[in-house]
């Protein structure tokens, strides 16, 4: 449910807000964020770190294609295929990959520690004061 809800800011973030520096580092951060939970949903046991690696490398591998005429030719074939592999290089968007991987790693390991504690406070709920 996330990675969908994460997609359709994504496709919101391109059709409806106006192009700018905010829109696309907004949709390049919702980029990385979706290919960060679509490699968790294929791989479920995988560490934070691994997920946000192999995310960035994939958006650093798909930035680095638009150095070349690939995706162009690929838009004029399958004019869908520009929301997945862009348009242009921007060295920014590096940045803001990475950022973005650091990022979803840091909540993962958050969110994975909420179900911890809660177990955690129960056995101390449990567990008598005085024997």
């Amino acid at each position: 449910m996330l990675l969908a809800a994460t997609g359709a800011l994504g496709l919101a973030t391109h059709f409806l807000l106006p192009d700018g520096a905010i829109s696309d580092i907004a949709g390049d951060a919702l980029y990385t964020g979706a290919v960060y939970l679509g490699v968790m949903l294929l791989a479920p046991r995988a560490r934070p770190w691994l997920l946000a690696t192999i995310a960035v490398g994939w958006s650093f591998a798909v930035e680095l294609l638009q150095l070349t005429e690939l995706p162009h030719r690929a838009a004029e074939v399958f004019t869908p295929a520009r929301l997945v592999l862009g348009a242009g290089f921007n060295p920014r968007d590096l940045l803001v990959y990475a950022l973005t991987g650091v990022l979803a790693c840091a909540a993962d390991l958050a969110v994975q520690r909420i179900p911890s504690r809660r177990a955690e406070d129960s056995r101390r709920a449990a567990t008598p004061l005085i024997r």
